[in-house]
């Protein structure tokens, strides 16, 4: 067979067989919480604030006319939407053979695939809004020609899938997710898609190694100004790993674009809890806000649950609190009797080494009409392209807009959590 196809084998299955296929995860808590505003039609989003409040008293009498402190109001800005693109191919040989039963059911299967692939793009967006263009980062150094990387999220790829990471002399490399193996969470990456070439990381053989702790980007992302913002860089200060400025300004310069940081590197799986209420009193001390979650990695709440557990008395679940999404995220209402009650989020696509303190009111998506399908001049949604190994469709989808953290001093955030394995965890 000359033409491309990609269910012939299956065709005729199709009817009395349903596909099999994993259920995607949810990892769009951000996406679904997060105010949109979808009137933005490009060009220069304002983002006016009041950096500081009019402030001149005195006391035994009149502060001279000369001195007095104004309010200060600061006129910030992103330049542009940020633009993210996702591309489905179908083979129109598939639609050609084997008579109207087949043609029917394949196509009963199309709003299927652009489904799932709309759930795996929104994912991707969501991940990015909370922690940043990166998808999962090395454990090891890669540094051999076997085209092995470990790891800490492999859940977060599939198989096929284009990814780009700096090597340590700053070579940008493309690869192709050959295999995963959840349980090592080793990946094989090769040169090609379909292709099994191994990625070389070996000095020796002219590889360039790729270090622990690199990040693997989706494609396009390793570009900085390509992404779209996140909370966790807009939240954490230049010095502990965020942004150094927020629409133009620099964060040092106002207080109002300063998230209350908070150094985690003593928490532990027996003091998490304990940890978290005394932060929650020091963000709204020094903050503006009044954060009413705390948005957290599922591992890091399962340290908070066993303290709960094991301290009765000390901190309790809410009864009627607890609650979980069918894939995603988990929430508990956890009250103390001397600090009050605060409600915990565990999210699969958070990292274990952040606690964010989340006022929603201080955040926003801007974009010109959410998600949406390409159209072509005809009006089609989809395009055709012809080869020598015959017709295809493109199926197009698009997103333009950028994340706005609006009122960073609402907020907080633990950096720096890093609970050891053998407190409880599996490495």
């Amino acid at each position: 067979m000359s033409t491309t196809t990609e269910f012939q084998d299956m065709l005729n299955e199709f009817l009395p067989n349903p596909l099999l296929k994993e259920e995607l995860v949810k990892r769009d808590y951000v996406l679904r919480s997060c105010e949109k505003d979808e009137s933005w039609g490009g060009g220069a989003l304002v983002v006016p604030f009041k950096g500081a409040q009019a402030s001149s008293l005195r006391y035994g009498g009149l502060t001279p006319s000369d001195n007095v402190a104004q309010s200060k109001f600061v006129r910030g800005q992103v330049d542009g939407p940020k633009e993210l693109w996702g591309t489905m191919i179908f083979n129109h040989r598939d639609l050609m053979d084997h008579g109207k039963i087949s043609e029917q059911n394949f196509l009963k299967l199309l709003p299927d695939e652009i489904e799932d692939f709309m759930d795996f793009t929104k994912n991707t967006v969501s991940t990015n809004f909370l922690n940043g263009a990166v998808v999962a980062n090395t454990t090891v150094i890669a540094n051999a020609a076997d085209g092995l990387v470990t790891v800490d999220r492999p859940d977060k790829f599939t198989i096929g899938m284009l990814v780009q990471f700096t090597t340590v002399d700053a070579t940008l490399v493309t690869a192709y997710v050959k295999t995963i193996n959840i349980n090592t969470q080793v990946m094989l990456l090769v040169t090609a898609r379909d292709g099994a070439t191994p990625v070389d990381f070996s000095a020796s053989a002219g590889g360039k190694a790729l270090a622990s702790g690199g990040g693997l980007y989706n494609h396009g992302a390793t570009v900085a100004a390509n992404p779209f913002a996140s909370i966790r860089d807009a939240l954490l200060s230049a010095a502990n790993g965020g942004s150094t400025n927020l629409y133009g300004k620099a964060k040092t310069a106002w207080t109002y674009l300063q998230a209350i940081n908070i150094d985690g590197s003593a928490i532990t799986s027996a003091n998490i809890m304990e940890k978290i209420f005394d932060a929650l009193v020091r963000v709204r001390l020094f903050g503006k806000g009044n954060p009413s979650e705390v948005l957290m990695s599922l591992t890091n709440l399962g340290h908070c649950m066993k303290v709960i557990e094991a301290q009765k008395g000390g901190f309790n679940v809410s009864p009627g609190s607890q609650k979980a999404s069918q894939y995603g995220w988990m929430e508990i209402m956890v009250g103390s009797p001397t600090k009050g009650a605060l409600k915990l989020v565990g999210i699969n696509e958070a990292n274990d080494d952040t606690i964010m303190f989340i006022d929603w009111r201080g955040i926003k998506f801007y974009s010109n009409g959410f998600f949406q399908k390409a159209k072509s001049p005809d009006g089609n949604e989809y395009f055709t392209i012809r080869a020598e190994t015959g017709y295809a469709y493109l199926i197009d989808i698009c997103l333009f807009g950028e994340l706005v953290v609006q009122r960073p001093s609402y907020c907080g955030i633990i950096y720096g959590v890093d609970i050891p394995a053998a407190e409880g965890e599996v490495a």
